[in-house]
């Protein structure tokens, strides 16, 4: 949601007019601030072919589903649980568009499970592509596989006993792990619920969200070692993270963009026809996220039944 509509860039926030309260303050917000990331957004060839993998093979249901043929193209969100409590997927199709690049910045989502064994045969016996057999981590004990959809986003598939977020990460490549900490930190309040570092592997991950990992949707930053850019193609496009206001929020992100990098690429305030207010911004790698106003999200909600 929310990337189809046309991006406004502005002079920099802080050009335009001073914080209206001091910025150590102000970088309290994020902290007291209601969050909760709601969805990933990302594009995909063919939507009926995505609705009946994830349905079929993953357990998803179909939450909602539109279409807006004066801007050609439809979305579907797609999930485990009702949207006003669980993380979603979003699916993006764009008339006529039947493949997209996913780059190579973008990492996987994860479902977690009891039975990973048992899901990844349910998932063969569907005509399911699993890229790498169920089995312990290297170095580890958690039960993984991996599963490629239909237009190649992979899946891993974790064994957990319970959890009340089954779509539980979306792994994204960084190019300085401890910049990207700060900046998710400061800029959106998340805390390090894991950190883990493989110099065998010459990788290291953090974990970012805002409750412990198994009780929620987490970003999976990965650094791997001396790699400092990535593609990103067109394919993945962004989260969408809840906020009870906009307009501070952007303020908040704007002095972060400052020290860290990155930039607002939509000013807070209402979509024109929704009324939801919004703002979104790049990290200092380019990923983008989506500000939403906690209370226009659940109005936007009720009116889509």
């Amino acid at each position: 949601m929310y990337q189809k509509q046309p991006l406004y860039l502005h002079k920099n926030m802080a050009e335009a007019s001073a914080p209206a309260v001091p910025s150590t303050e102000l970088l309290e917000w994020p902290k007291k601030d209601k969050r909760r990331i709601l969805h990933a957004v990302y594009r995909v060839g063919d939507l009926e072919r995505t609705i009946k993998f994830y349905t079929e093979c993953f357990g998803m249901k179909v939450l909602r589903k539109r279409d807006v043929p004066e801007e050609k193209y439809s979305n579907a969100f797609l999930g485990f649980g009702p949207e006003e409590s669980q993380f979603v997927v979003e699916l993006t199709y764009n008339y006529g568009v039947d493949k997209y690049d996913i780059g190579t910045g973008f990492g996987h989502f994860a479902i977690a499970t009891p039975d990973v064994y048992k899901l990844v045969e349910e998932i063969k016996a569907k005509g399911g592509t699993v890229t790498r057999e169920p089995g312990p981590v290297k170095g580890g004990s958690t039960v993984i596989a991996f599963v490629k959809d239909p237009d190649g986003y992979l899946f891993e598939i974790l064994q957990r006993e319970s959890t009340p977020e089954p779509l539980c990460q979306v792994m994204l490549r960084v190019g300085d792990l401890e910049r990207s900490i700060k900046f998710y930190e400061k800029a959106l309040g998340m805390q390090v619920v894991k950190k883990v570092d493989r110099p065998e592997q010459k990788y290291s991950i953090a974990m970012m969200g805002y409750a412990p990992e198994h009780e929620t949707v987490v970003l999976e930053l990965t650094y791997n070692y001396g790699v400092t850019e990535y593609t990103k193609g067109n394919a993945y496009a962004q989260v969408a993270i809840s906020t009870d206001d906009v307009y501070k929020s952007a303020e908040v992100v704007n002095l972060v963009t400052q020290e860290l990098g990155g930039k607002i690429t939509r000013q807070p305030g209402p979509i024109p026809g929704l009324n939801t207010k919004i703002t979104s911004f790049l990290d200092p790698d380019g990923w983008k996220t989506v500000l939403v106003d906690n209370q226009d999200f659940l109005k936007e909600l009720e009116s889509s039944k």
